[in-house]
């Protein structure tokens, strides 16, 4: 079972998730995106709590509102760091997640220790948490084809950009081979016979010359 929260610190309001139990937790570090932040409870047990960045949204940009929020919520879903103050929150993107078969069930480390940013909760804020336990919906989604339908969706956006960038590749080429006849051939009514006739002074009578005076 995963539980979902919606924060609306943010406009449009921020997804997040979070794991029921270790079993749950292995699931959800497997079938992560790329556009998840993980947040835990540093040093201690608690839920893996998951933000779903936005198109555009960076991990390293969260705004302080909602970072508050999901450290607030991670502390509550941990047993021992929901008694205690003063703890940190760290967070990293799923991506930078290492997992082997060496570690515990729910156990994860880090492929890049510099990934990995920090929050200090002072204490327990009872109206954030009890604002997000209001959202809270409990589903027993696939996750492993949540994120093969993912995954097949990106590919067609990846195909139909690439498919646009071919077509407009094409264009510009064609309007470049234009323009290069246009500049090689604008001379080429001007040379014709009958322009060069026109032109020539042997063609004319004896008494052209008089046009003039």
């Amino acid at each position: 079972m995963v539980l979902y929260y919606t924060s609306n610190v943010v406009d449009p309001p921020a997804f997040i998730y979070v794991g029921k139990d270790k079993f749950e937790n292995e699931e959800l570090i497997a079938h992560g995106w790329e556009e998840d932040v993980w947040f835990h409870v540093d040093k201690l047990s608690s839920a893996h709590i998951y933000l779903r960045l936005r198109q555009g949204e960076t991990w390293e940009t969260i705004p302080e509102l909602l970072l508050q929020d999901l450290g607030q919520l991670t502390k509550a879903n941990s047993i021992e760091g929901n008694k205690k103050d003063n703890i940190t929150i760290i967070y990293t993107p799923w991506s930078n997640l290492k997992k082997d078969g060496s570690m515990a069930v729910g156990q994860v480390s880090f492929k890049d220790q510099r990934k990995v940013k920090k929050i200090l909760i002072a204490q327990r804020e009872n109206p954030i948490v009890n604002r997000l336990n209001k959202t809270k919906v409990e589903k027993y989604p696939d996750l492993r084809q949540e994120k093969e339908d993912r995954l097949k969706e990106l590919r067609k956006k990846d195909q139909a950009a690439l498919q646009a960038r071919k077509k407009e590749e094409a264009r510009i080429a064609k309007e470049r081979q234009e323009k290069k006849w246009q500049k090689d051939h604008a001379y080429d009514e001007i040379f014709t016979e009958e322009n060069l006739a026109a032109s020539s002074n042997q063609e004319r009578d004896e008494n052209w010359e008089d046009d003039f005076m």
